[in-house]
């Protein structure tokens, strides 16, 4: 068997899309925060209408009531890690001029999905305890 010493075009991709985030996530401050909560229907507009991304539309509606809280002083257990990676990701989503444009047939929304996979699978457990803290709130998302 021959192993192969070249990484796939997706693995590639998936390596362009990680270093893109680590760097945007260090530039991230209190400022696009602000940016971001201005955004929030446009954002959940887009996830909601582009079908590729649809399926993030419950966890992008998380991650904004997760900032959301936070800003409001409702909710403290949340890194400044989390909460740059949740600007970073949902901002990218809402650029159309990113790393592959969006309007671009088939692939526009790649570079998009990569980057709210990598950004959830960072965060994930933050995640979880902000829905667990949500739940014994009693309050709905």
């Amino acid at each position: 068997m021959l192993f192969r010493k070249n990484k796939s075009k997706t693995e590639a991709s998936n390596d362009a899309a990680e270093s893109y985030a680590k760097e945007k996530i260090t530039k991230v401050e209190d400022g696009d925060v602000e940016i971001l909560m201005e955004n929030q229907e446009a954002i959940s507009k887009k996830l909601s209408n582009a079908s590729p991304l649809s399926k993030y539309l419950e966890i992008g509606k998380l991650m904004m009531a997760m900032v959301k809280d936070m800003k409001n002083g409702n909710y403290s257990n949340v890194p400044w890690f989390t909460i740059a990676t949740i600007v970073m990701a949902l901002l990218y989503v809402l650029n159309p001029m990113d790393l592959v444009p969006d309007f671009i047939p088939g692939i526009g929304y790649l570079d998009d999905l990569a980057i709210l996979s990598i950004g959830i699978g960072w965060i994930e457990s933050d995640l979880h305890r902000y829905l667990d803290w949500k739940l014994q709130q009693g309050k709905g998302i």
